[in-house]
């Protein structure tokens, strides 16, 4: 298999790119990573001791983070995301990685690969880490702000079959973001969304309140891209804030630091079960290609998750899975 890797999106560009291609190449020799950048910035990079399955793929330009997505996307051909796109569009790559805009990162999917048939608009996933450690795919996270409700069933069809190719789930439970578990509860969205959904050929288990998304109440999490987006940043910034108040507290006086220091191995335990570096890797669903979509503050290690991901949703042929499943739709 053939991954494309836009080495120059992302914050911590391309050192923490290369530097997570390079550790998951040892760990999946099958993968060919092809880094596409400017080779003069990623060859000192990789020196000497490159992998044999890492190749660089000359870009000459780079799609910036305050770039207006569209603009970039038609105006900058040679651009490392532009480049990884048409790859995958020309049969040179089975899939394609960013940690860069992601705006633009998903009007490549749609003016470069296009939609699937049968799918309307396509919704950009993350995987929410939860308390058991499996972890919510959530959809859509801002690729769709206005949606319909025959929308939020196409999320609810592919994010069941992400989670069955790719994790393994043989029965997803599939609950729909609302403000409570009433049926009659919501929006006039949320109200024919779940309509559709109790009808659908799913695991649908209702509605599902904010509160208990963490908690791993559902294993896909259906929801419009403005309130996905929203959830996304509530989260992220209430983990940062509590994370930030807990080492403000624990060492703020010597008795503090002595109780981090006898609980420092509880700590890394829970952080681990909620960094995000481990869920790394959320895919544009709905186009036709495998778009993966990496943190914008990517280091190594989520790199290397994110490549993870990818390599699994290609061995698990989620892509021709969709295609079969909503072609004749």
């Amino acid at each position: 298999m053939k991954i494309a890797i836009d080495a120059m999106g992302g914050d911590h560009a391309p050192r923490s790119t290369v530097e997570g291609a390079v550790a998951a190449a040892a760990q999946w020799p099958k993968a060919e990573l092809l880094l596409v950048g400017r080779p003069e910035a990623l060859n000192p990079l990789l020196g000497a001791g490159k992998p044999p399955n890492v190749t660089v793929v000359p870009a000459a330009d780079i799609i910036a983070p305050d770039d207006e997505p569209v603009r970039a996307v038609r105006r900058k051909p040679d651009a490392s995301m532009n480049v990884a796109a048409r790859m995958v569009k020309e049969g040179a790559a089975d899939a394609m990685i960013s940690a860069g805009n992601t705006g633009a990162l998903m009007a490549a999917g749609l003016l470069v690969l296009g939609r699937l048939k049968g799918i309307d608009r396509p919704g950009l996933t993350s995987l929410f880490p939860t308390t058991d450690g499996k972890g919510v795919l959530t959809l859509d996270l801002g690729a769709n702000m206005d949606a319909k409700p025959e929308h939020l069933l196409q999320y609810a069809l592919m994010g069941s079959m992400y989670r069955q190719k790719v994790h393994g789930l043989a029965k997803p439970k599939v609950g729909l973001l609302n403000v409570g578990t009433e049926a009659a509860k919501g929006n006039e969205l949320s109200k024919a969304a779940f309509e559709l959904l109790e009808t659908a050929p799913i695991h649908f288990i209702g509605n599902v309140e904010a509160r208990d998304v963490l908690s791993r109440s559902c294993d896909v999490l259906v929801c419009d891209g403005f309130s996905g987006n929203i959830l996304l940043k509530a989260i992220e910034g209430a983990a940062e804030t509590v994370f930030g108040l807990l080492k403000q507290e624990l060492t703020s006086s010597l008795r503090s630091k002595l109780a981090a220091a006898v609980l420092r191995p509880n700590f890394r335990r829970v952080g681990k079960m909620m960094d995000y570096k481990v869920y790394n890797g959320a895919p544009l669903l709905g186009v036709s290609g495998l778009i993966v979509k990496s943190h914008g503050s990517s280091d190594a290690t989520a790199t290397m998750h994110a490549i993870r991901h990818t390599v699994a949703a290609i061995d698990n042929g989620l892509i021709p899975a969709l295609a079969e499943e909503f072609g004749g739709k």
